[in-house]
């Protein structure tokens, strides 16, 4: 499993927002600044952020995206599956993965476990977990 350059960014999207936020809307042109990143890119990835319901845009002047509720109350997996979708190596691993050969197939639990690990770190970290670590680094000069 790899998460693609729409998942990175996504989570340095709403760490951004959380951080530079303070309850206030930050234009994705300042993001893209600070993260070097394209801000026409980064469109694409609020959108599907947006109708996930984790952003709200406020348009005109002073416009930008705010978070729609704390950081406390995301998990990276929150932001993740809106773009990557679900985060299991293969499909059969899935709740919805079906396969003939399941009652036989040796490799099936290896994949579930590894779903399992996945989604238990995805699930377990929060934004607000993130927004600490990315604090720590400044203070040690590394971010």
């Amino acid at each position: 499993m790899k998460i693609s350059t729409k998942g990175r960014y996504a989570l340095r999207l709403m760490v951004d927002l959380a951080m530079a936020g303070g309850g206030q809307p930050v234009s994705l042109r300042d993001v893209a600044h600070r993260q070097q990143l394209s801000d026409k890119y980064l469109e694409q990835i609020v959108t599907p952020l947006s109708r996930a319901g984790l952003v709200r845009s406020v348009r005109g002047a002073g416009g930008g995206y705010l978070l729609t509720r704390e950081p406390e109350q995301y998990t990276v997996g929150d932001i993740l599956r809106p773009l990557e979708g679900d985060l299991a190596p293969v499909e059969c691993a899935t709740d919805e993965g079906f396969c003939e050969r399941a009652d036989q197939c040796v490799t099936l639990e290896l994949w579930q476990e590894i779903h399992r690990a996945v989604a238990q770190v995805v699930d377990g970290t929060t934004l607000a977990d993130l927004v600490e670590r990315q604090r720590r680094k400044r203070q040690d000069g590394h971010g």
